[in-house]
């Protein structure tokens, strides 16, 4: 699948969002969820492992997507506006990369986020190839 089979509402909505959540699993294979900051780029979804303080060398999702390397991203519009409602999961595997080694996805997260045009993350970067999606609208279930 590529992001353009996606209906043209959802493909807006992966687009602008600035916010995503990846769904992966642990060591334990528990679920774990966390936010991101993503970029679509040839296909593909690019997250990267910015300059924030890290607790390890490697932090735990690189480790975990690397043991198991299937993942979601969940972007979302809220509203308390009910009828505004909308998410999209997209779903695949994830491929850890050197920052250096993707520095056009590089400029695609530069070109959206400001913090990164000022200070570059080092990465790595996680690209999620899409194979299945999942998606709801509140303007959908209304008809």
């Amino acid at each position: 699948m590529t992001l353009g089979d996606l209906p043209p509402w959802a493909r807006e909505l992966v687009e602008g969002a600035r916010v995503a959540r990846l769904g992966l699993l642990d060591e334990r294979d528990e679920p774990r969820v966390l936010p991101v900051t993503f970029a679509a780029h040839e296909g593909a979804l690019w997250s990267a492992v910015d300059r924030k303080p890290k607790r390890a060398a490697e932090p735990a999702r690189v480790r975990r997507l690397r043991r198991n390397p299937r993942a979601s991203l969940l972007v979302d519009a809220y509203s308390d506006a009910w009828e505004s409602l909308a998410w999209i999961e997209l779903r695949g595997r994830v491929t850890v990369l050197e920052a250096s080694d993707a520095p056009a996805a590089l400029e695609a997260l530069a070109a959206k986020y400001e913090q990164y045009r000022v200070e570059p993350p080092p990465g790595p970067l996680l690209r999620l190839a899409p194979e299945r999606f999942a998606c709801w609208r509140a303007a959908d279930a209304a008809r």
